[in-house]
């Protein structure tokens, strides 16, 4: 109640009586805003980090306390899953709440192109905003560096970091300058600007050398630290999506050498500190109890680049290889004291486009006008007994409708992929060779078999034809291009 309606009811009420029930009335108010009280909503995304890659995932070489503590104090996902493994249509889907083909991303967006995230598509940040939200992004944001698709187009009202991924900038796979002789996979790079560093629409800075790699983690923590310690008195969306560990691997001499699995574990331990950073400063401000906290990657590891990438065991196969479940599913925590139990394990079917309704669903904001995929996860954080509200995820590579998947039941279509497994790998940042194979149609029963090598398919024809008749809906929906097919529900990328 504002200073006028206090003094218009203390006029018409008169007297001790009203200031008695005025009293009365304050108390209960206070306890109504106190109980409507919006959360904040964190998102800490790394980049090409690999279903192993924590601790209580199973990590191998490196620990990572602040994240184990995240889990022993909240919920670990075992089944969570992207749109598509690589980095633009995976920012899209989370973004969006929207699988990849219904926005129009289907590929990693580069230095050259003139296309990214529709402005008519509404994002987390434009969700949120009318329930009164700040809303902050600091790293990579991969969706568009022209000005229509950064950011503060976009919803946010920060943005610092850089537009796309760290290896886009002229240099060989070890940093120094493209010249003759470069390997023959970074020739592309020729010709194109060293990385811009951004401040809302404007460029900074230049990363032009590894050195200057080493300082992304910790450039972006500090600012992220910051948005929270200036916003701590009204609800903010905070989303920190992290460099590392793509590579070029950067990582501070604070943290250089502490693994036992090189410069990867390296790099991972500092991402670990920084969530610790972040989990510090909303104790600090006192809005621990208040804020939802996810973290989790945008794909699988890039597994051809060996040491230098990370590890999806005891998944099939990793980055770009999107049918299997190393590409797609990813280590996902969620922590919020008090409303997510403590030390629980999610093994129900869930994804990063399930985001952006979970929070509208929290915040009490407005779902986007236009259709979106996602659905309200909040029974999952709860720990509802069962609860499953999605029943269905469908594996998308570009176009292509690669597999489906219903409940433990996944069917793969016939197709060709990259493939790692079994391939000689890179050295020292270089990536290795990939090998285009083919998939035939298989079914898989991933509580049985979460490697996937046990093809079932001739043993349930009736869940076959079920899982068929999922595709061709989908299909009608959100298109195949294996099938020349494009969906009714499928919308335009952004083009200048």
């Amino acid at each position: 109640m504002n200073r006028l309606n206090r003094r218009l009811f203390l006029k018409r009420a008169g007297g001790l009586a009203a200031l008695t029930a005025f009293s009365g009335l304050a108390e209960s108010l206070s306890a109504a805003d106190a109980s409507e009280k919006l959360p904040n909503f964190v998102v800490i995304l790394t980049d090409d980090q690999g279903y192993e890659d924590v601790g209580c995932y199973g990590a191998d070489g490196f620990e990572t306390p602040n994240l184990d503590k995240m889990a022993a104090e909240g919920m670990r996902f075992t089944d969570f899953h992207v749109s598509q493994s690589v980095c633009s249509p995976s920012r899209a889907a989370l973004m969006t709440g929207c699988y990849h083909p219904r926005v129009g991303i289907y590929k990693a967006l580069f230095p050259h192109v003139n296309r990214g995230l529709n402005p008519k598509e509404e994002t987390i940040a434009e969700v949120l905003k009318p329930r009164g939200y700040r809303c902050g992004i600091f790293g990579k944001w991969h969706l568009g560096h022209r000005y229509p698709f950064l950011p503060l187009q976009q919803g946010f009202d920060e943005y610092f970091g850089l537009p796309y991924s760290n290896d886009m900038w002229p240099r060989d796979f070890d940093g120094t300058t493209l010249k003759d002789g470069c390997h023959p996979k970074a020739r592309w790079r020729i010709g194109i600007p060293d990385l811009p560093v951004m401040q809302g629409n404007t460029i900074i800075d230049r990363i032009r050398t590894m050195q200057d790699q080493n300082k992304l983690t910790a450039m972006y923590t500090k600012r992220a630290v910051d948005f929270i310690e200036r916003n701590k008195s009204q609800p903010f969306f905070l989303y920190l999506p992290h460099s590392m560990p793509h590579v070029p691997l950067g990582v501070s001499d604070k943290f250089r050498g502490k693994s036992k699995k090189g410069i990867y574990g390296d790099v991972i331990m500092e991402i670990d500190w920084s969530a610790g950073e972040i989990i510090k400063a909303l104790k600090r401000n006192g809005l621990d109890e208040n804020t939802l906290v996810i973290f989790t990657s945008d794909n699988g590891p890039w597994l051809n680049y060996g040491k230098h990438g990370g590890s999806a065991d005891p998944l099939r196969e990793g980055k770009g290889s999107n049918c299997w479940e190393g590409g797609s599913r990813v280590p996902c925590i969620m922590r919020w004291p008090g409303r997510i139990p403590a030390s629980s394990v999610c093994d129900k079917l869930a994804g990063t486009i399930d985001i952006l309704p979970t929070f509208a669903s929290l915040s009490g904001a407005k779902l986007p006008e236009k259709k979106i995929d996602g659905v309200d996860i909040t029974s999952l954080l709860e720990g509802r007994e069962n609860a499953e509200p999605r029943k269905y995820y469908f594996y998308y590579y570009e176009k292509e409708l690669d597999a489906v998947r219903r409940g433990p039941w996944k069917l793969v279509f016939p197709h060709k992929y990259r493939g790692c497994e079994g391939v000689e790998p890179g050295k020292n940042g270089f990536p290795g060779p990939r090998e285009l194979r083919r998939a035939e149609k298989a079914l898989y029963n991933l509580n049985e078999d979460i490697e996937e090598h046990n093809n079932v398919i001739n043993e349930h024809p009736e869940i076959v034809r079920e899982l068929e008749k999922l595709a061709e809906s989908v299909r009608k929906e959100l298109g195949d291009g294996r099938k020349n097919m494009r969906g009714s529900g499928q919308r335009p990328v952004g083009r200048i």
